[in-house]
């Protein structure tokens, strides 16, 4: 079975420097999140699109304004960068090719090309769910697996996906593609709709968590790793994620929907292994 991840040889240990982070599409959900979250720990520049609201990530950083569609505008915001956060996207499942089109490829191309060209040490795609969502509901989906896009969004981030992976292994560029499953606040979590996502949920914390350790970790040339929280049940398997980056999510939407809470499914639903207190034949058997 073919790797979804690739080492490189291990690096001096970096001096305690505060990393300088762009973030692409920082006025959307997840950038103004990113922005809020690590405006202390890294220094960051937030790219908007001109006409953007940026009352949400005023004074978290420096505002740039660029569209993907500017190469040499893009090679200008990769400046002096030591990792990209890429989020800008047209991010709507139900889009049509001529909307995807220039976002999700050219412009994925774009960001990539500026990053190689400035030099930056890792580029973060902000992949999907989606692009696995083919696959029957009974399927929990390892990082390995072939890409199965459900859409056509889905088939614009199989691109970025392989673009991710060809700028790794062929042009030097690490990157990381993160697969993000459905990103929702706790209180959102506890909506009784939610049960809708509950194999698919991801929270703002634990997905904050996931890309910090994707732009920590040293060692990772290229990598697909499942943005999903700690859910009893799992469209996307975490062991690669958490092998490669260390990710240790702590949130699960079945224990904050009310309608699932009170199942206690971590606790009821068997492993079916000794876990679940059953007699090891092994123990009787050598007298423990």
């Amino acid at each position: 079975m073919a790797s979804s991840f690739t080492l490189r040889p291990s690096r001096a240990k970096r001096e305690n420097i505060r990393r300088r982070i762009l973030v692409t599409g920082a006025a959307g959900r997840i950038g103004s999140f990113f922005a809020e979250t690590f405006q202390e720990r890294y220094e960051l520049r937030l790219m908007v699109r001109e006409g953007d609201p940026v009352d949400a990530i005023e004074g978290m950083g420096e505002i740039v304004t660029c569209d993907l569609s500017d190469l040499d505008g893009l090679k200008r915001a990769c400046e002096g960068i030591d990792t990209v956060v890429h989020l800008a996207a047209q991010p709507h499942p139900a889009a049509t090719w001529q909307q995807l089109l220039e976002p999700n490829i050219v412009g994925t191309y774009h960001l990539f090309a500026a990053a190689k060209s400035a030099n930056c040490r890792r580029v973060i795609f902000a992949s999907s769910i989606h692009a696995v969502s083919g696959y029957s509901k009974d399927v929990q989906v390892k990082t390995s697996d072939p890409a199965n896009p459900g859409d056509l969004y889905g088939v614009s981030k199989v691109f970025g996906e392989a673009l991710a992976r060809y700028m790794a292994e062929q042009e030097g560029l690490s990157s990381i593609a993160v697969r993000i499953g459905a990103f929702q606040t706790l209180e959102r979590a506890r909506q009784y709709w939610s049960v809708s996502m509950m194999d698919a949920f991801v929270s703002r914390e634990d997905l904050m968590q996931l890309f910090e350790r994707c732009i920590e970790v040293e060692r990772v040339q290229f990598a697909i790793v499942h943005g999903l929280s700690n859910n009893r049940f799992k469209r996307l398997d975490l062991s690669t994620t958490r092998q490669v980056v260390g990710y240790e999510p702590k949130d699960d939407l079945t224990k904050e929907n009310p309608q699932l809470a009170p199942l206690n499914l971590s606790g009821a639903v068997q492993t079916h292994s000794m876990q679940d207190g059953g007699e090891s034949g092994l123990r009787e058997e050598i007298g423990l």
